[in-house]
């Protein structure tokens, strides 16, 4: 079979550019593999062209405008799926650009595809109380409360990504004056945060009761379950929902859905309301871009805008009886008129 133009300069993209140039990890690349062959499954499916005979000339605006249009209305897909495809494929006819200057202005419209917006939604994040209440339910008096309460501590306070807890090692972890905890981030980014001393002693104590202080201990593992297998995303997602599920009978401001990417927010709001400068926070929370950590400044902006909103209800609600005496306003309103 002849290879088109567009499997080699896919192929390139995918197996060559990305990895070695772009420096993209596995992941991110597995996620424009799962692009693409969706795309291809609807120019076979939906417009009758076969994968085996697809060219880079077959790839312009109007079928990326069809596959987008396909994505939401047949995948009920939402506006940050339908983006995030569009943005893999601008990826792509950025790459090829150069290698195909007679198609140039076909890739160029494909490019000039805008992304669609969306409403900004405000940062679900725990007020200052409710996460101590959280906090405060796990029995301490029995092993799998002691550890389940150095995992959210260290969730919490670390403001990492429930994947970068999930895949720590003792290594990873230093006690010694700064405590401070060593993540790996999207991308392979690395970065160190500091642990407060109560998370460093609850860690500490955790340590030294799972056998896990001494060189020989430094790749196993941090957090475990009763098989002493690792604890995946989902074993966390599971107790801190078991603790949330319970704080909520005492505090209706507990979100029913709670996930842990919530005390990620938390935290950097947490960090924004104490005064800690914007920048600090971005670098604390491995964000590549500022603009992604504003989102905590004009979550908090909002909030306060909801807490005065309800402060003048509050004011209307209590109003002195003389501000609905329309003969006293009229006379208020007259005085010295005359």
């Amino acid at each position: 079979m002849k290879v088109t133009d567009f499997s080699k300069s896919l192929t390139d993209f995918l197996s060559s550019y990305m990895p070695n140039i772009c420096n993209a990890s596995s992941n991110t690349i597995s996620s424009y593999c799962d692009t693409f062959s969706i795309f291809l499954k609807y120019c076979r499916d939906e417009c009758g062209i076969t994968t085996e005979k697809f060219k880079l000339s077959n790839l312009d605006s109007e079928l990326v405008k069809g596959f987008l249009f396909w994505l939401e209305e047949k995948r009920n897909c939402g506006i940050s799926t339908t983006n995030q495809r569009l943005a893999v494929i601008h990826s792509f006819c950025r790459f090829i650009l150069s290698d195909c200057p007679a198609n140039m202005l076909q890739f160029q419209k494909v490019l000039d595809i805008p992304f669609k917006r969306k409403p900004v939604p405000i940062v679900g994040h725990l007020t200052d109380s409710d996460m101590k209440l959280i906090l405060s339910l796990p029995n301490i008096s029995t092993k799998a409360g002691r550890r389940d309460l150095a995992v959210l501590s260290l969730l919490y306070d670390s403001g990492a990504r429930v994947s970068e807890i999930s895949s720590l090692r003792v290594r990873d972890i230093r006690l010694d004056h700064p405590a401070k905890v060593h993540l790996s981030g999207k991308g392979g980014k690395q970065r160190e945060v500091p642990m407060l001393s109560n998370t460093k002693s609850l860690l500490e104590h955790y340590l030294t009761e799972t056998n896990l202080i001494g060189k020989n201990k430094l790749d196993e593992p941090l957090f475990t379950n009763k098989q002493r297998l690792p604890i995946g995303r989902a074993g966390i997602a599971y107790i801190l929902k078991k603790y949330a599920t319970e704080a909520k009978k005492h505090s209706p401001t507990i979100p029913d859905t709670i996930t842990p990417h919530i005390l990620r927010h938390t935290k950097a709001m947490h960090l924004l309301q104490g005064g800690i400068n914007i920048i600090y926070i971005k670098d604390f929370l491995g964000h590549a871009d500022i603009k992604t950590t504003e989102m905590y400044a004009r979550a908090d902006v909002e909030t306060k805008r909801q807490a005065l909103e309800k402060l003048d209800d509050t004011e209307k609600k209590i109003m002195p009886p003389w501000a609905t005496d329309i003969t006293l306003l009229d006379w208020l309103k007259n005085y010295g008129k005359e």
